[in-house]
Formats: structure tokens, C-alpha cells, sequence
């Protein structure tokens, strides 16, 4: 978009350097200056300069070119250690028995956050170990998930998106 900056930052708003993982931040004639009578909204979102953090967590490469990685309220930190959703359903997804899966933080005593992943059969044999082993040859061990629930199929919004905050919000039922 003409005029538009955009540059990765980190939670306290330094730029980092390219190839590093941070927020995505976006400053133009265009972007908003905040919400409307709600300082404290504005407060969460505007940087100094004018920067408005977008909620997308992704990387620059040297080109310019930005990539998106997830969404910054999705992200699940296991032990001090970012794990992205996006990352632990592509690896899910290539098992031949998943349809569809979603990944999600679940509360932890030890860890804090441990990556919980729902899962779309399309294989009805298809088990929580083999998921587990499946994920572990391509995903740190961190990442990889801890607990394994099946569905007949997952929360979406009218466009077909799936609703992660849904996943979290049973999650919290449930405990």
C-alpha cells in the first residue's frame, strides 16, 4: 500500500532485525490513530511514532517481503518458548489419517501453556499416539502436542475459518 511503513517489533517495540519473528506493525496517512474515546484500547495497539501493532506475528526477509506466522493471541508459550499454532497443524495435517486439525494453548502447573491439538479424523483408527509420533519427527519437542482430543468436526466462523477461541474456551470448561 502506498505510503505505508511496516517493520517487525518486538513486545516493547524495538525493531528487529530481518528474519527475526516479532509483531507485525503497520504507520501511514491510512493506518488509524486509535479507538475512538478509549485511551486505554488506543494504549494496547499505538507505539510511539504512530505505529499500530496488528495482532499477526511474522518475519522480514531482505526483499521486504513480510510473512505471517499466526496471530499474536493465539500464540502458545510452553516453558518460556513460542509455539505457533499454524506450525503444529501443517505438521498434523500431513498424516494421512487427519482431515483437519487445530491447535490451542491448554493450561500447565509445570509449563505453563501445553499445546493441545483437536483433531478431524479421516482415518477412524487413527489414535492420539500416532499423532503424537507423527508430530515428534518434525516439530521440537516443546511443540509437539501434549493432549489429543478427536471431533466429529471444529468450531467455524460463517467464512469457514476455524474458531481457536472456541477450542480455548471448552478447554477452560473442562478443567
Amino acid at each position: 500500500i502506498p505510503s505505508t511503513e511496516v517493520a517487525i517489533k518486538d513486545d516493547d517495540g524495538r525493531d528487529l532485525e530481518l528474519g527475526k519473528i516479532g509483531e507485525i506493525c503497520v504507520r501511514g496517512p491510512q493506518v488509524t490513530r486509535g479507538y475512538w474515546n478509549r485511551p486505554d484500547e488506543t494504549a494496547k495497539v499505538m507505539l510511539p511514532g504512530g505505529w499500530l501493532r496488528t495482532g499477526d506475528v511474522g518475519h522480514m526477509d531482505a526483499r521486504g517481503f513480510v510473512y505471517i506466522e499466526d496471530r499474536k493471541k493465539d500464540m502458545i508459550l510452553v516453558s518460556g518458548f513460542n509455539v505457533y499454532p499454524n506450525e503444529v497443524e501443517a505438521v498434523a495435517a500431513t498424516h494421512p489419517g487427519v482431515l483437519e486439525a487445530a491447535a490451542v494453548a491448554q493450561p500447565d502447573e509445570h509449563s505453563g501453556e501445553v499445546v493441545a491439538l483437536f483433531v478431524v479424523r479421516k482415518d477412524p483408527a487413527l489414535s492420539e499416539r500416532d499423532i503424537i509420533e507423527h508430530s515428534r519427527k518434525s516439530l521440537a519437542g516443546y511443540k509437539v502436542p501434549k493432549h489429543v482430543y478427536f471431533r466429529s468436526e471444529l468450531p467455524k466462523s460463517n467464512v469457514g475459518k476455524i474458531l481457536r477461541k472456541a477450542l480455548r474456551e471448552e478447554l477452560g470448561r473442562a478443567q
